[in-house]
Parts: structure tokens; C-alpha cells; sequence
């Protein structure tokens, strides 16, 4: 046990000095100062990391880091129990019952120009299972990769993100689908989309040829713009990134899904 413990602290050591080499996108170090003591109980050590994970997740969710490419190494543990565990589909139901709240007090004027925009992965459908196979977010994204999962349209829906869509566009909506995907997966993911329950939007809406390489921001503020230049009030918002609510225009509300998976700019 002896040995563990000078192992683990030699360990979490290493990482707290190699700090300075370390690229600032790729897996920081969260905890810089130790105790002296290597007779230091494991439990102590493993709440430690549990609480400097919690405070990194949370500064994600309210949009405080710099832009990160992967999670905290520390953290991978931590993020597979949330996204895995009841913490996750508590906060996704939370958020959905929030918004289908706000939904229910806006007074519709009829004329079907109030708009719902959703964006569609990690919000409407999870990538979960291919997250899973790729270190909860510790690997750097590999687009390659990750588009030979979105061909597969298996992607099953969020529950509680496919109650509310259900909800608004019962309560007479326009809802509007604004994704990053390019738009050579449109076939595929209106497929993965109505396997999970997905129907009867009114525009689907992915990244054309002349969209590449712009931010999701700019992307999504140009698309938001065209909306309304077509008459539209975007009265809701919901997306799993802050690249996907930020920006010029923005709705009269934005919904935050959890994601400490990954970070789009």
C-alpha cells in the first residue's frame, strides 16, 4: 500500500512539474501542490481530485476556461462517472424541464415566425458510445475518426432533449435544426434523427462547403442572421456549447446543455 501511495504521489508529481512544457490545449495538471507526507491516505487524495474535477467541470458548463482540446488527465475517471451516472441525465432533465417551462409561458402570436433552433449532437443525439471508445474526451478529436461513427446514423437520441422537441413543436414552434456537421452527412443524420424520434422540423441546416473552417460562433451567428432576416423571432435556443448560443443575434433564451466532453470554439 506503501508503495501505491509513493507511486500515485510520484505520479501526480511528474504532472505538476512538466506543467510549463505542457501544450495549453492538451491534459493539464488540476492539482499543482500535494502534501509533503506520502503517508497521505488514498481516500484524501482521490477526494482531492473529485473536487478539483467538479470545479474544472463547472468552470466548462459557465464557460470560464480557455479554450481546451481535451479533458484534465486527472479527470478521466471522473468525467466517464458523470456522463455515465445519474449526475448527467439529472442535469439534462433539468435543463429540458427549464426550458419546456419557458416554452409554455410564451404567447405565440400565430403567425408562425417564433422559431426553437436545437443543434443536434450532444443535443439531440448523444455520441456517447463513441466518446466511450475514445477516452471520455482525453484523446484529441480526430474528424476522420469521428465522421466514420456519424455514417453509422446510430447515435441514439437524448431523452429528455426528444420530449422537449416534442413539446415545442406541439406548442406550435418553428423549429429550426443548426448543426456543425458538413453537409455531406445530411442524408445520414436525417436518418439517425428520425430512427430516434426526430420529426417534422422545419430546416436542417448544416455547414456548406463555403462554412469550412469558420468558428461555430460565426457559423451559427450567420445562420441565426438569416433567420431572422427571413422573418423569424428565435425565441429559444438550446446547445450543448457555448458556440452554439453566443454570438450576433442570440435568442430571447438560451438553454446550456452539459457536455465536459469536449469544447467547440
Amino acid at each position: 500500500m506503501i508503495f501505491s501511495r509513493i507511486f500515485l504521489l510520484f505520479s501526480l508529481f511528474s504532472l505538476a512539474f512538466s506543467l510549463e512544457n505542457l501544450n495549453p490545449h492538451l491534459p493539464r495538471p488540476l492539482i499543482i501542490e500535494y502534501p509533503n507526507e506520502v503517508e497521505t491516505h488514498f481516500g484524501e487524495l482521490n477526494e482531492e481530485v473529485r473536487l478539483q474535477c467538479t470545479s474544472w467541470r463547472f468552470s466548462v458548463e459557465a464557460n470560464n476556461l480557455n479554450p481546451w482540446k481535451t479533458i484534465p488527465l486527472e479527470c478521466v475517471d471522473y468525467v466517464r462517472d458523470y456522463v455515465t451516472g445519474r449526475g448527467y441525465s439529472i442535469d439534462l432533465r433539468r435543463v429540458s424541464m427549464e426550458a419546456e417551462v419557458y416554452a409554455k409561458s410564451v404567447e405565440l402570436s400565430g403567425d408562425g415566425k417564433e422559431a426553437w433552433i436545437f443543434d443536434v449532437d450532444e443535443t439531440l443525439l448523444s455520441n456517447l458510445p463513441y466518446y466511450a471508445d475514445h477516452g471520455y474526451g482525453l484523446e484529441v478529436f480526430d474528424p476522420a475518426v469521428f465522421d466514420k461513427w456519424v455514417e453509422k446514423a446510430k447515435a441514439p437520441a437524448i431523452e429528455p432533449s426528444l420530449k422537449l422537441y416534442k413539446e415545442v413543436l406541439g406548442l406550435g414552434f418553428k423549429v429550426f435544426l443548426l448543426t456543425g456537421r458538413h453537409e455531406r452527412h445530411r442524408s445520414v443524420t436525417i436518418e439517425n434523427l428520425i430512427n430516434t424520434g426526430f420529426r417534422d422540423w422545419d430546416k436542417l441546416i448544416l455547414r456548406a462547403t463555403e462554412d469550412h473552417g469558420k468558428l461555430a460562433t460565426i457559423f451559427k451567428s450567420e445562420k441565426r442572421r438569416e433567420m431572422e432576416n427571413d422573418g423569424f423571432r428565435i425565441l429559444g435556443n438550446s446547445g450543448d456549447q457555448w458556440s452554439d448560443l453566443l454570438g450576433n443575434p442570440m435568442s430571447a433564451r438560451s438553454f446550456k446543455l452539459p457536455n465536459p466532453m469536449y469544447y467547440i470554439p
